[in-house]
Order: structure tokens, then C-alpha cells, then sequence
């Protein structure tokens, strides 16, 4: 049993596919195939079973497949642990973030990162896609939002204020709401990864409680950057993070509305696979992720909007 044996069937245990395996890798499938039979010919039992159309782990597979990566954890300790300033952390990292906070947080200080583990590779995955950690091997993920994913551990950051924007053209023709009986005649910008219509509406907190007013949609939109430009284009209201559309405020593009009825506050968390012994690669980039965004989502919440309001002094989001 060989540790390069070891990887590869973790990779297509946690991937689903030999081929996606491969592609992670960089090895040829052929490769990745036999690497696994002759893994199952040395432990004596079959560890995956496979279809026409999937990877499935067998009993036998579930059962080795965490005990496989407890020792690819350990043998990787084992290796750093007299040399780190010799050599430093190695191998490749692969993480998922919102689009808006790597391009405006994370990547601008990367560099200073890969400066301190210069033989580190970040494969970085920018998408408004929920992606799966475990089925799409990532080390870990940066998400904002509820969180659904019970076989993740989930390590809080902190939240983004919200408040509501619309753009000065579509005011001009629809008129300020002032209170939340006006939405019925407004029009509202909905966001949903699956393109749904469904469930369209205004959130915001009521004594503590969310709650929903149902609105009118003429558009559906499931990434970020096209949900601000159809705000901009005077399509509707949206409900938007403070952090990613302040600059837009400030220059006047978008004007901020109903301040006294603001969405709860979305919580910001790093997520990474259940393991008892993490990667020293995956420790450090998750204690790097959340000295870098705990403290700029703490200044973010404390930081005026000082934007252009709509006729009435808004009340501090969050």
C-alpha cells in the first residue's frame, strides 16, 4: 500500500469520478484506475463500486475512507515538522469565495500569503454557485448566508449589513416608497441560483422576527453582478450587502430606500470538510481567511454609509 495509492483514492472517493480525480490531479485516468485496484488488491476488499454513470463507496470504502484521510493529514504534519522555514507549507489549495470579497478583499492581499508559503498553489473557484466542499474537493469555502451543510464544519466570521437601493431613474418613475403598504406598487429585482419566480418579496425585521412582503418581479437573476446592473438599469428595488454597493451610493448611481425596514444582517462563515486532522496547508489558509475578514467585517459593520439618502436620514443597517 502506497501513499500516492492513498491520494489518489481519496480523491475519487471525495470527487465521485475518476475522471474528475484525474483531472485534480493531473494524471491520467488509466493512472487513477489502477492506482485504485491495486489499493483494493493490497487492503483485500472492494473500497468503491462502480457504475456506467457513478463512484460509490462500499461499506468497506466509507470506513477506510476517514481513516485514509486522518493518515494523509498525519503523513503531511509528519513531513513539515522539521522544516518549515527550510521548505514551508506545499502542495495546492483549493477554495471557493463570493466573487465580490475575493475580488475586493482576498485577492488584493494574496500575494503577501504566497509570499510568506512561496511553494503553495491556490486553485481560487469565484462563483455565486453553491458550490459542495466534499463532492467538489475543496479545502474550504468562504460563504455568506444561512447555512445548510450539517456535514461541514462551520467557523463564523462575522455579518454584512444590508439596506434596500434603487436606481434615481427608476424613483422618477415610480415614486419614493416610504412605507412597506407602498411596495405593492414597486417592483422588485429577484435573486434566485435557480431561476425561480417563486417566492419573490421583501425581506425585513419586524421585533426581531424576518419577515416577507411579497412584491411584483419582472426579472430573475441568479449571480451578483447582473442583479446590481438590473438595479441600475431601473428594473426594480434590490436588497444588497452595504460593503459591495457603497461606492455605487456615494457616486449617486443607486439611492438607498426604505432605511427603517432593512433585511437581517447575512452571516459571513468558512467551511471546511469534517476532519480530525487537517491538512498544515488547509490550517494555514483558514487561519490567514479569518484574520483577514473577521476584522474588515467588524469595520465594515461600525463604518457609516455615507451615501446619497432618500430624502430622510436612513438608520444604521445591522
Amino acid at each position: 500500500m502506497q501513499f500516492d495509492e492513498l491520494r489518489i483514492f481519496e480523491r475519487v472517493a471525495v470527487l465521485g469520478s475518476f475522471t474528475r480525480a484525474a483531472e485534480h490531479l493531473g494524471l491520467a485516468k488509466g493512472r487513477v484506475s489502477a492506482a485504485v485496484q491495486q489499493l483494493e488488491a493490497s487492503v483485500g476488499t472492494r473500497l468503491l463500486q462502480r457504475t456506467t454513470r457513478q463512484v460509490k463507496l462500499t461499506t468497506d470504502g466509507e470506513a477506510f475512507l476517514g481513516r485514509c484521510q486522518e493518515l494523509l493529514a498525519d503523513a503531511e504534519q509528519l513531513h513539515a515538522m522539521f522544516q518549515p522555514a527550510a521548505s514551508g507549507l506545499q502542495g495546492r489549495l483549493r477554495i471557493d469565495l463570493p466573487a465580490t470579497l475575493a475580488r475586493e478583499l482576498v485577492i488584493p492581499r494574496l500575494p503577501e500569503f504566497l509570499a510568506a508559503h512561496p511553494l503553495l498553489e491556490v486553485a481560487l473557484s469565484t462563483t455565486d454557485r453553491r458550490v459542495d466542499p466534499v463532492q467538489e474537493g475543496f479545502d474550504c469555502v468562504l460563504r455568506v448566508g444561512p447555512l445548510h451543510d450539517a456535514e461541514l464544519v462551520a467557523r463564523p466570521l462575522g455579518h454584512l449589513s444590508m439596506w434596500n437601493l434603487a436606481s434615481p431613474d427608476y424613483l422618477r418613475r415610480h415614486g419614493l416608497p416610504r412605507t412597506l403598504a407602498d411596495l405593492a406598487q414597486h417592483r422588485l429585482v429577484h435573486y434566485a441560483g435557480n431561476l425561480g419566480l417563486q417566492g419573490a418579496g421583501f425581506e425585513h425585521v419586524e421585533q426581531g422576527v424576518a419577515r416577507l412582503v411579497p412584491m411584483a418581479s419582472s426579472i430573475v437573476v441568479n449571480g451578483t453582478d447582473a442583479y446590481q446592473a438590473a438595479c441600475l438599469a431601473g428594473l426594480g428595488l434590490i436588497q444588497a450587502p452595504v460593503h459591495g454597493t457603497r461606492a455605487l451610493v456615494q457616486a449617486g448611481r443607486l439611492v438607498e430606500v426604505l432605511p427603517q425596514h432593512t433585511a437581517a444582517p447575512m452571516p459571513v462563515s468558512l467551511l471546511y470538510p469534517h476532519r480530525r486532522h487537517l491538512a498544515p496547508r488547509v490550517q494555514a489558509v483558514l487561519q490567514w481567511l479569518a484574520q483577514l475578514v473577521s476584522p474588515w467585517l467588524a469595520a465594515m459593520g461600525q463604518a457609516p454609509a455615507d451615501g446619497k439618502k432618500a430624502r430622510h436620514r436612513p438608520r444604521k443597517a445591522g
